[in-house]
């Protein structure tokens, strides 16, 4: 089993930044890709972003790419999503989630956080 737990969403206006971060817990870390998913108001839940193991490989979504940074420290079991220049369409609950398969990015993902909420004023 791994634990996920989310932090550092909260309010911010649009045009600023934001760091969400994800501590887990329960197996090696190094061992997963981890990523950051997304769920707005009355959406499905989409993709933001995702890191290999080692950090060589990252992927982003089209609406992340050039705002969004994920980056991973895996001595400290975390992982990092730096959002830049927000708008109000990323108002959203975000999700951590990890999977150990070795192809990347994962189909799908075995490990989720429980979300944390970000929302974005106008």
């Amino acid at each position: 089993q791994v634990q996920l737990v989310e932090s550092g969403g909260g309010l911010v206006q649009a045009g600023g930044s934001l760091r969400l971060s994800c501590a887990a817990s329960g197996r090696t870390f190094s061992d997963y890709t981890m990523a950051w998913f997304r769920q707005g108001p009355g959406k499905e839940r989409e993709f933001v972003a995702a890191i290999s193991w080692s950090a060589r490989s990252t992927d982003y979504a089209d609406s992340a790419k050039g705002r969004f940074t994920i980056a991973r420290d895996n001595a400290k079991n975390t992982v990092w999503l730096q959002k830049n220049s927000l708008a109000p369409e990323d108002t959203a609950v975000y999700y951590c989630a990890a999977d150990n398969r070795e192809h990347f990015p994962p189909s799908s993902y075995e490990y989720w956080g429980q979300g944390t909420q970000v929302t974005v004023s106008s």
